[in-house]
C-alpha cells in the first residue's frame, strides 16, 4: 500500500469551526530515554525535530472529543499568537498537519467480563502554529437562515 505513516490533512478538516489553545506549549518528554532528574525531549521519528505539545479545544459544538493534544515538530519551542482582547482563550491554526490513526483500547478491561469499548482515534501533529487566517466566528441565526426563503 502506498499510504504509510502520518496522513497529511488540512486544518479545516480536523477543526472546521476552529480551535483554541487551552494552555501553553510544552516539551514532550521521552519517558523511555529520561531517567530520574534527567529529562530527555522526544523527537519526531520522521524529521528528527524535537516535539512540543499543546492542548486545544475544538470549537465544533457537537465534537465527540472537546479537547485534543496536537504535537508540533519544531527545532525551537513554538510561541502561541496573542489572544483576542477580552478572550480567555487563544484562537490557533496549525500548519503542516498530519493525522495518524490508532486503536484506543484504554476503555477495555482485561477481565474478560465486559465488552471492549475500543475505538478508532487519531494522533495529530503539525509543523507550526499561528493565529487563524480567517476569523473564528459563528454566523448569526439571521445569516444562517437567509437562504431558507
Amino acid at each position: 500500500m502506498a499510504l504509510q505513516g502520518p496522513i497529511p490533512i488540512e486544518f479545516g478538516m480536523v477543526f472546521p469551526d476552529g480551535a483554541y489553545a487551552a494552555g501553553g506549549i510544552e516539551m514532550v518528554r521521552d519517558f523511555d530515554r529520561s531517567s530520574g532528574d534527567r529529562v530527555v525531549q522526544q523527537v519526531d521519528k520522521h524529521t528528527g525535530l524535537p516535539l512540543w505539545v499543546v492542548e486545544v479545544i475544538d470549537a465544533q459544538e457537537d465534537a465527540r472529543q472537546r479537547t485534543v493534544r496536537v504535537k508540533i515538530a519544531a527545532q525551537v519551542q513554538p510561541v502561541l499568537p496573542a489572544p483576542a482582547p477580552g478572550s480567555p482563550f487563544t484562537a490557533v491554526e496549525f500548519d503542516g498537519m498530519t493525522a495518524t490513526p490508532y486503536v484506543d483500547a484504554s476503555r477495555c478491561s482485561g477481565d474478560g467480563k465486559n465488552k471492549c469499548a475500543a475505538r478508532q482515534a487519531y494522533s495529530f501533529k503539525a509543523t507550526g502554529v499561528r493565529a487563524p487566517s480567517r476569523g473564528i466566528a459563528r454566523p448569526s441565526a439571521a445569516e444562517s437562515h437567509k437562504d431558507a426563503a
